[in-house]
């Protein structure tokens, strides 16, 4: 039998750190992991953090749950059949149910290979002091993905006052009272918490609040490519001019002065900027409600 952990979260969470660091201590501990990763954009940004001797399956444009469980069957399936691994990991997108996410991997095709322990959310404790600030239906996702979890990691803690932190974790604990709560700084979990966790059983599905993409959560994303380049104040300026229905954005910006376009991140209004040194495709993800019709930083529209 081979654990199965489904990593969940809101977009900007901090669920890719997690990942990378519980695949260090797996492999700390002569476990070899297999991930499958879900992409809500068309550019596999994240799963660059996966190291290439790990199995990797992605799903890109998609989403794990609703119509997507067909696919995560299939990669499932293949990762079975061709790769050899202890632990496989299931990242989801930020706009996936958990439990319907879950539920996309009970399948009787291989119900027998494996050990479903369980759900790990990572909330983001800032985020969740500003839950009011998102529109119901992101809200509603946010809080349905911390209902469902069996370990709910309160991240960012470093973000916030120990009055905040205090708040944050009980707030947290009587939203969701049968989660363990780790408070974490950059998604750090010990893997021996994941280790602990009990196999869950099927969740009653009657418990489900839908949240469902292009259904009561119009979430999209959007891949801008990038023909010039900017300074990294015209660049932040524009961000400062988006609406708050832009939730998240990551890829690769060419600033001028700069040999290869610089790693950018965004979530929630938090910006952050690291070098590349490798030439990267200049583009970016921009994933939010209401998309479309962003005007976009070097373009008339």
């Amino acid at each position: 039998m081979k654990d199965v952990y489904l990593f969940s979260g809101f977009l900007g969470s901090g669920k890719t750190s997690m990942l990378t660091d519980v695949i260090r201590q797996l492999k700390e501990q002569g476990l070899k992991p297999a991930v499958i990763m879900n992409e809500l954009g068309k550019l596999n940004f994240d799963s660059q953090a996966v190291e290439e001797d790990v199995p990797l399956k992605e799903m890109l444009e998609g989403c794990i749950c609703c119509s997507g469980a067909e696919k995560t069957e299939a990669q499932i399936q293949s990762l079975l059949h061709d790769a050899q691994f202890d632990v496989l990991i299931i990242e989801t997108t930020g706009a996936a149910h958990p439990v319907e996410a879950l539920d996309a991997v009970y399948s009787p095709l291989f119900a027998n290979q494996l050990n479903i322990k369980g759900i790990v959310t990572v909330a983001d404790s800032k985020l969740w002091l500003n839950r009011t600030t998102l529109s119901p239906q992101a809200r509603s996702l946010f809080l349905e993905q911390i209902r469902h979890a069996h370990l709910l990691l309160a991240n960012k803690m470093d973000l916030l006052t120990e009055a905040e932190q205090a708040q944050v974790v009980y707030e947290l604990q009587s939203f969701n009272p049968n989660a363990f709560i780790l408070q974490t700084t950059n998604g750090k979990v010990p893997f021996s918490l994941l280790q602990n966790m009990q196999s869950t059983v099927r969740t009653d599905k009657s418990d489900i609040i839908s949240a469902k993409i292009g259904k009561s959560f119009n979430l999209s994303s959007r891949l801008v490519e990038f023909t010039e380049s900017f300074t990294q104040e015209q660049f932040e300026e524009w961000v400062r001019s988006l609406p708050q229905s832009v939730y998240r954005m990551k890829g690769y910006v060419p600033i001028q002065g700069i040999k290869n376009p610089m790693l950018f991140q965004y979530a929630y209004g938090m910006v952050q900027w690291l070098p590349e040194y490798i030439k990267m495709p200049a583009s970016l993800v921009i994933i939010g409600e209401n998309i479309k019709d962003v005007a976009i930083i070097g373009t008339e529209s």
